[in-house]
C-alpha cells in the first residue's frame, strides 16, 4: 500500500473502454489517490444487480494507465465490486465509486441501473460508496462530472457515510458555469411508457426491440429528475433496505395466520 494515499476501486456499467470512465479516473489521479479500475467488459446497462453464478467470470488484466491497476471482467457491474473486493485486490478500498454513467439514473431507473447496484453492491460490503451519471445520451461533456467525483470523494473520506447508505448522483450535460449548483434530492417516480417493436430478422423470424419514453412529470428541484431537468446536480442518499416500515404495524393488524 502507498503510505498517505486513500484507495479508490472504479466500476461502471457501460464498460471499461467507455469514455465515462476514462474521464473519471483520470480526474482522480489529479487528486492523488490510489486507483483500481474493476470494470466489465462490454456494456451492461439495466442489469441491476445481478450476478453470476452459473458460469465462470474471466478476468484479464489491462494497460489503462501507468499508475493503475486494472482489469477487464465478463460479468457484471456487481460482479465486478464483489470479486474486486474478495479475489483481486490486496487492500480494501476506501471509496468505491461507479460511473460515469452516460444518461441519467433518476426514479424509478435507479432500481434497474447497473451503475447504481455497483455502488449498493459496495455498501453492502461496509465501504463507502456512490454513483454518478451524465444526464445525456448525446454529446457528452464528462469534464464536470470527473472534477465533481473528485469533490464527492474528498468529502465522503473526510465525513464518512452512514451505515448502509451511499449516494446517488445525477449530474445535467451543462458547462460549469452553467451549471446552478447543487440540490440534495429524494428519489422521484418517472418512469417510462415503454413499448417493444416487433421486427424480422432476414429469415422471417420475429424478434421484438425494447423502446420508450420518460414521462417526466416531476418538475421540482428537492426530487433527482427535477433537479437535473432545472439545471442542477443532483444528490440523493440510497439506502438498501428495502423494509416499507410504516407499514408493519399495519400487517400486523392484519392478524396473517397459517
Amino acid at each position: 500500500m502507498i503510505s498517505g494515499k486513500q484507495n479508490i476501486l472504479i466500476t461502471n456499467d457501460d464498460g471499461i473502454d467507455a469514455p465515462g470512465i476514462r474521464a473519471l479516473y483520470k480526474a482522480l489521479l489529479k487528486c492523488d489517490y490510489r486507483i483500481f479500475v474493476v470494470a466489465p467488459a462490454s456494456e451492461m446497462s439495466a442489469v441491476g444487480h445481478a450476478i453470476t453464478l452459473s458460469d465462470p467470470l474471466r478476468v484479464k488484466e489491462v494497460n489503462l494507465d501507468k499508475k493503475i491497476k486494472a482489469y477487464r471482467v465478463n460479468g457484471t457491474p456487481a460482479d465486478c465490486v464483489k470479486i474486486a473486493y474478495w479475489a483481486l485486490l490486496d487492500i480494501k478500498p476506501d471509496l468505491i465509486i461507479s460511473g460515469i454513467n452516460t444518461g441519467s439514473n433518476t426514479g424509478i431507473n435507479m432500481l434497474y441501473s447497473g451503475t447504481v447496484s455497483a455502488a449498493t453492491e459496495g455498501s453492502i460490503l461496509g465501504i463507502p460508496s456512490f454513483a454518478i451519471s451524465l444526464a445525456t445520451y448525446s454529446d457528452p461533456d464528462f469534464s464536470f462530472a470527473a472534477d465533481f467525483s473528485c469533490r464527492i470523494a474528498e468529502i465522503i473520506l473526510k465525513n464518512r457515510m452512514p451505515e448502509s447508505v451511499f449516494l446517488n448522483i445525477n449530474v445535467p450535460n451543462l458547462p460549469k458555469e452553467k451549471i446552478k449548483g447543487v440540490k440534495v434530492t429524494r428519489q422521484g417516480r418517472a418512469i417510462f411508457v415503454e413499448k417493444y417493436e416487433k421486427r424480422y430478422d432476414p429469415r422471417g423470424n420475429t424478434y421484438y426491440w425494447l423502446s420508450g419514453q420518460k414521462i417526466d412529470k416531476e418538475n421540482e428541484t428537492d426530487i433527482d429528475e427535477g433537479a437535473v431537468q432545472n439545471g442542477y446536480v443532483s444528490v440523493t442518499p440510497v439506502h438498501f433496505d428495502l423494509t416499507h416500515h410504516n407499514s408493519i404495524d399495519m400487517l400486523e393488524k392484519w392478524n396473517i395466520k397459517i
